[in-house]
């Protein structure tokens, strides 16, 4: 089995849209068929930007400002870490998650530390 990320990415617009319908239910519809196909290995949801911080990375010091980058269009919302038998399997789940428009889904490998050093 490989492990996938399902990178929930959307924009201010498309929060406000899922909070105002009925999205939070069909995604946890969604939770459960991932949960009862036996592939779930977690799945969460990030608070709203504006509270977090950036560490940028770019002199001698690490610089800490707050909230994303305001160029940011599409913001990381949350994630699904499936454990599927291939990239294939993982597109497929991918294509199931309930959106809205301007929602958008990415799908990566999550690497062990052995695969990567």
């Amino acid at each position: 089995m490989v492990r996938y990320m399902l990178i929930m990415r959307g924009t201010e617009a498309t929060t406000k849209a899922a909070m105002a319908s009925d999205l939070l239910d069909v995604l946890g519809r969604f939770k459960d068929d991932v949960i009862k196909a036996g592939v779930l290995i977690a799945a969460e949801a990030l608070s709203d930007p504006a509270g977090g911080v950036v560490v940028h990375f770019t002199g001698d010091a690490p610089i800490v400002t707050s909230g994303p980058y305001a160029e940011a269009r599409a913001l990381f919302s949350g994630f699904y870490l499936l454990d599927v038998s291939s990239k294939e399997e993982a597109v497929e789940w991918a294509k199931r998650i309930p959106a809205l428009p301007d929602l958008k889904c990415e799908v990566r490998q999550v690497l062990s530390l052995d695969e990567v050093f």
